[in-house]
């Protein structure tokens, strides 16, 4: 008897690519988006919860979260951020739950056996940094300045793409940390494009900011266009009515950053789970591949 993941899963094609979300034929983010209704609650079982701000109790990795319920739904979804769970209301799996439970493992779930257990949260947290990096892929992509390294970018998609309908035994073995290094350097080189776009249009634009500690800072109506704000510290900063239009953002810190008014409609590299953990309003202009949060 085989068991889940010891056949190499079939491509998607129609009712079975909806379902997991996998069409990518229409938006290549499509999916890339978390669909919690087509995944074993991976995230509240794969994860280790530590008793902070973000997360009301202790959890090891591997045991489920209290409040998850048999049908792999949250019990107190609508109130995570009230309850003292704002790190789950936040976290984004990039749509790597419903692509491990539905493609991966074939619709089977970790509560079968513990070896199945075992495969599935390791597939997990490797599928999750492979989708993260679908997702700057696909938004570089996006881009008419990036033209010039369009086939690069398309070929590291692809590969990626590949990669993620490996094998489990080829999923547990990547090098993530490699693979995030090539994609790294077509992604900086899609940034400097963008930005350097953005400069000529609007000279003194361009800040180079990148990994700076703006914890708190005082940043409202910032002219913001084309900054490098790879990996800044933006913790609780006043962002409220800055431009940020085609600003590198990936991996920048918005926890509490207050983007009331702000306008990140073509920033670089944005995700979900950045916008999360903002706080911002009906006047914020964001991307059209990001859902405005209901917080909000």
């Amino acid at each position: 008897m085989q068991s889940p993941g010891d056949v190499p899963p079939e491509v998607d094609t129609d009712d079975e690519a909806a379902g997991a979300g996998r069409d990518v034929r229409a938006d290549p983010r499509a999916g890339l988006r978390a669909d919690c209704a087509n995944c074993a609650g991976l995230c509240c079982v794969a994860l280790p919860f530590t008793a902070s701000a973000d997360f009301a109790i202790d959890k090891p990795a591997g045991e489920p979260c209290t409040h998850l319920r048999a049908d792999f739904r949250c019990g107190i979804h609508t109130r995570l951020r009230a309850d003292g769970f704002p790190g789950c209301a936040v976290f984004d799996c990039f749509g790597a739950g419903q692509q491990v439970t539905r493609t991966t493992f074939g619709g089977h779930d970790w509560r079968q056996d513990a070896g199945t257990a075992r495969r599935m949260f390791g597939v997990f947290g490797v599928m999750r940094q492979l989708h993260e990096l679908l997702w700057y892929l696909a938004d570089a992509q996006s881009r008419p300045q990036t033209l010039p390294i369009r086939p690069d970018l398309h070929q590291a998609r692809q590969e990626l793409e590949r990669l993620t309908e490996s094998h489990t035994d080829v999923l547990l073995e990547t090098d993530v940390a490699d693979r995030r290094g090539e994609v790294d350097v077509l992604l900086q080189r899609a940034s400097e494009l963008v930005r350097a776009d953005a400069t000529a249009a609007a000279p003194g634009a361009g800040r180079e900011l990148r990994r700076a500690d703006l914890v708190g800072a005082r940043l409202n109506g910032a002219d913001l266009r084309g900054a490098d704000l790879r990996g800044a510290l933006l913790i609780a900063a006043d962002l409220s009515g800055a431009d940020l239009r085609s600003a590198d953002v990936i991996g920048a810190d918005f926890r509490d950053a207050v983007l009331a008014g702000a306008d990140l409609t073509d920033s670089i590299f944005l995700t979900q789970a950045q916008v999360n953990a903002a706080r911002g309003d009906a006047a914020t202009a964001l991307p059209a591949a990001v859902a405005r949060p209901d917080h909000w």
